[in-house]
């Protein structure tokens, strides 16, 4: 007889902003069957990505790591052997003991980032962290150039009801490939153009999935989004689109822009971007034309050298045009300024000491080679605690990262799901759990609930939540703290209440909260987040430290207004490429590159190549080719596609190392120098050379 799945809530983890509310099919106590969208929740919609959809082929994965590891052979050698839980701890504590003694705690480095975004289980390491005084981390590997150009302008992170996409007339999705990476807004797309026939433009740097259901396409040079951004400002003034009353009312300098922009032509933009001066005249009008155009702003376009004066261009034409006014109408790129957390007990804030070192996260390279830029008059990193990311495969200049990892004075312990490549460089592996099998509280990047992930299945083997391994480390370490005594239920339910949104069981029984400040609040009828009220065309960017990222970049050269910055890595003669890391369709960062079915739908990893290029270098489809810069070089195979400009190559996806010939990944091209004016990688800005293999 055939059981009836028990149907369970949740929310997906991964690092995405949709954040999908989940429903869940248990089989049994271990089991899960499909995984699919909410449809009463207004955001998500009933509609997940396949890769989230196919989450049993993950979760139950036969590679999993269900038991804890200590090395036994030389340094990344994947000589590995199990130990006990109690071992595993005492040998990971008394390192970390070791460590501090001969160094002080700062030589102590917990690094994390996203692999869940779970408020519990992604923060609480920074509770560990604060308690023992280890060196701390700018989180600046994915959001900081795109966060803090965008509240350059509006004064917080946040902006018009993501729902209303639904409602827009013209919707513009601007650096980012929703078809493949955040289905929720083309859930909204589509229905705002089945309903009220609204036009959808798409920029990116090629012909993705996501520009191929535009029914504009602007194909950009990496870097150059910031030209583009003001050409169209520049015809929306010229062409009397503007809005002077709204400029007048709610922006800092309007006269100041207006004349700094009369030169910065069609003509001008298509010259730095590529973009035909035709095609920037015609999306300027139909945004100029259309009062519900809603901006849809992603992470693309910001990681790049100048990716935060991009991000703050692009965010200046909803105000240049008064799009704020209509329901439909505005920007949005995320919701995180909204949700007013009081993290004290998850993070130890009541312990934070301010005069402890902060190391940026996308530098660990030139950190763990000893780089005194990073490290300042303070000790070397010869401890690393990792959860929650794989930076021996995603972070950027990745042959300076593996000579740090290979260290023999460095000791590493990596709480995983799988034997990642920074599990292999570890000295001590322990298992860690998957959301379905913990406890965790979420909110939406890219819309406004707060979701509850309460554990549905018991974990297999001996895998252990983050939650409980900072906790038992800390124990051993001598760390009182009460947010170390709490279960994560516990720690939840304080942590709503201490922030003004109930308790875990009314949440529980909600399965989400919908926070979405008002229309005048979200679109800022009663004035933007600044001292001033106004949007501000010309930020102070070193004032523009909203959460605290690291210095990095020389912030005091950057534009006083919209602009093209030309501080990207421009082709030479001899790199006359320009390489774009893109995000792949079936997998995300480093995840799911373990499971089946994404694989089969990956396939293999590849460069585009124009069909110009590919017969300048004599190459085709296929054909393995080298790409090459200052910083290493990779064989690949040739896919020829022609949705690119001439000179610029794509390849998709973070593919594990050992997915390329020599066992080394995308990221011996990308570049650890941090994007001004306080953090960040440029993974989409990387000059390099091609040569035939």
């Amino acid at each position: 007889m055939n059981v009836k799945p028990e149907i369970r809530f949740s929310a997906c983890p991964h690092d995405c902003p949709s954040t999908c509310a989940l429903e869940v099919e248990k089989l049994d106590a271990q089991t899960i069957g499909r995984v699919r969208g909410a449809k009463d929740n207004g955001y998500t919609a009933g509609v997940i990505c396949g890769k989230v959809a196919r989450y049993a082929e993950r979760i139950h994965h036969p590679d999993r790591l269900t038991q804890p590891l200590r090395r036994t052979g030389a340094k990344g050698s994947g000589d590995f052997a199990p130990v006990s839980w109690d071992d595993a701890l005492d040998e990971v504590a008394e390192a970390l003991l070791r460590a501090e003694q001969k160094h002080a705690s700062e030589t102590v480095w917990p690094y994390y980032y996203a692999g869940t975004m779970g408020l519990v289980m992604r923060d609480g390491i920074n509770r560990f962290r604060h308690a023992k005084k280890y060196s701390g981390m700018y989180a600046t590997i994915c959001v900081a150039p795109a966060w803090n150009g965008f509240i350059a302008g509006t004064g917080r992170l946040a902006g018009a009801d993501p729902r209303e996409m639904a409602q827009a007339d013209c919707l513009v999705i601007w650096g980012t490939n929703p078809v493949n990476t955040q289905v929720n807004v083309m859930t909204h797309a589509s229905s705002a153009r089945k309903k009220q026939g609204a036009k959808i433009v798409h920029i990116d740097t090629y012909r993705n999935d996501t520009a191929k259901q535009a029914d504009l396409f602007l194909c950009v040079r990496p870097g150059t989004d910031g030209a583009l951004a003001c050409a169209v400002m520049h015809i929306l003034f010229r062409d009397g689109l503007a809005n002077r009353e709204y400029l007048e009312k709610y922006t800092d300098c309007p006269g100041e822009l207006e004349a700094h922009l009369r030169d910065k032509t069609p003509a001008w933009a298509e010259a730095i971007s590529g973009v035909p001066a035709a095609d920037i005249e015609a999306f300027a009008k139909l945004v100029g034309e259309t009062p519900k155009t809603y901006f849809r702003l992603g992470y693309g376009f910001s990681r790049q050298r100048n990716g935060v004066v991009n991000m703050h261009a692009a965010s200046c034409i909803a105000a240049v045009t008064g799009a704020w006014l209509y329901e439909g109408g505005g920007a949005f790129h995320n919701n995180g300024g909204i949700y007013h957390w009081n993290k004290r007990m998850i993070e130890g804030l009541d312990v934070l000491d301010p005069s402890i070192r902060v190391l940026d996260q996308s530098r660990i390279g030139p950190v763990l080679t000893g780089d005194r830029r990073d490290l300042g008059d303070g000790p070397p990193v010869t401890a690393l605690f990792i959860q929650n990311t794989n930076p021996m495969r995603v972070a950027p200049d990745h042959n300076l990262v593996r000579r740090g990892f290979a260290r023999d004075d460095l000791f590493v312990c990596v709480h995983e799901q799988f034997m990642t490549e920074t599990a292999q460089a570890a000295d001590v592996v322990l298992p860690a759990t998957m959301f379905l099998e913990h406890d965790d509280v979420y909110q939406g990047g890219g819309h406004q609930y707060i979701t509850l992930g309460p554990k549905v299945v018991e974990a297999p083997g001996e895998c252990r939540s983050n939650h409980q391994v900072i906790n038992a480390l800390a124990k051993r370490l001598g760390v009182e703290h009460a947010g170390c005594e709490m279960t994560a239920l516990e720690l939840i339910d304080w942590t709503l209440q201490e922030s003004g949104w109930g308790d875990v069981e009314t949440l529980r029984q909600l399965r989400w909260i919908d926070c979405q400040p008002d229309f005048a609040r979200a679109h800022y009828i009663d004035g933007f987040a600044h001292p001033d009220g106004k949007f501000r065309f010309a930020p102070k960017w070193r004032d523009v430290l909203p959460y605290g990222f690291g210095p990095g970049g020389p912030g005091g050269e950057m534009p006083l207004l919209p602009d093209h910055w030309p501080v990207i890595e421009e082709a030479t003669e001899a790199m006359p490429y320009r390489l774009v890391t893109a995000p792949a369709r079936s997998y995300l960062n480093s995840s799911f590159t373990e499971t089946p079915t994404s694989i089969a739908r990956e396939g293999k990893p590849t460069v585009m190549l124009h069909p110009d290029d590919a017969a300048d270098l004599g190459v085709g489809n296929d054909d393995v080719v080298l790409l090459g810069n200052d910083r290493g070089e990779l064989p690949i195979a040739v896919e020829i596609f022609d949705g690119l400009q001439r000179g610029v190559v794509v390849v998709e996806s973070i593919w594990p190392n050992a997915a390329f010939a020599g066992g080394r990944g995308i990221n011996v091209l990308t570049g650890a120098d941090p994007v001004a004016p306080v953090g960040g990688a440029a993974f989409h800005d990387n000059r390099i050379w091609i040569k035939p293999a």
